[in-house]
């Protein structure tokens, strides 16, 4: 028997139509369809957004993927829903994962994708809209153009490593805003960023949230779906003598 092929796809940021063709037609073909969840009370957002392109007797499972950082802190969830995975794969079963965004920006596809890797079984990986890329469409904010220096940054490093790449930016992109929210709005005020700032929360979706002015945001409002495009603003040339 044939095996299954494994495939990758990133649904987008929220909106259902800025799926790919290719990512349309993948979902239509597949046997089973892997909705990763960080908890199992979370709802899958990824397959909310899929749902529409699936057949009716796909197999669907919401496996919990323990949130982690680095490939070194696996658990043994991890591996127990790679084995489930290559057992639908062996028996010929094709298997979809889906994932928020694009599948190699940030994902837990990553760590799925390089534990199958070794496992001599055909992988593809369909790109997705990424949230910032969306953002930056949808509301006329430009990510980076001309020689800008442009710096994507989980809000979750250290402060030191914060302070490093405020210094040698032009634009930014921060995801992952929602914890030390104000302590970040702080630094990014203190380099030039904060006025430019455009703040997005659940894009595409429904209940999407826009900030224009970063300053008067409430920490209560950040939500982990919060992305932050912003471009430092440049000293006033100084008035003629």
């Amino acid at each position: 028997m044939a095996s299954g092929k494994f495939t990758g796809i990133g649904v987008g940021p929220g909106d259902p139509e800025l799926l790919t063709l290719k990512a349309v037609r993948a979902l239509a073909a597949a046997d089973v369809v892997i909705a990763p969840r960080a908890e199992k009370r979370d709802d899958s957002i990824a397959l909310s957004i899929a749902r529409p392109h699936l057949r009716r007797d796909v197999e669907i499972l919401e496996l919990v993927f323990p949130m982690v950082y680095h490939a070194g802190e696996l658990t043994e969830a991890w591996r127990e829903n790679r084995d489930i995975i290559q057992q639908r794969l062996e028996a010929g079963q094709n298997v979809v994962f889906l994932t928020l965004g694009d599948p190699m920006f940030y994902s837990t596809y990553i760590y799925v994708f390089e534990l199958l890797s070794d496992c001599g079984l055909p992988i593809e990986t369909i790109p997705g809209v990424t949230a910032f890329c969306a953002i930056a469409s949808h509301h006329g904010t430009p990510v980076v153009e001309g020689d800008d220096v442009l710096s994507v940054v989980p809000a979750t490093i250290s402060p030191e490593k914060l302070e490093q790449v405020l210094a040698v930016s032009d634009r930014l992109v921060l995801m992952k805003v929602s914890r030390h929210f104000e302590q970040l709005r702080e630094s990014l005020h203190r380099h030039g960023f904060a006025d430019k700032a455009l703040m997005v929360a659940k894009c595409g979706h429904a209940d999407e949230t826009v900030h224009d002015d970063l300053m008067a945001v409430s920490p209560q409002e950040v939500t982990y779906l919060s992305t932050i495009l912003t471009r430092k603003t440049k000293p006033a040339a100084p008035a003629d003598a």
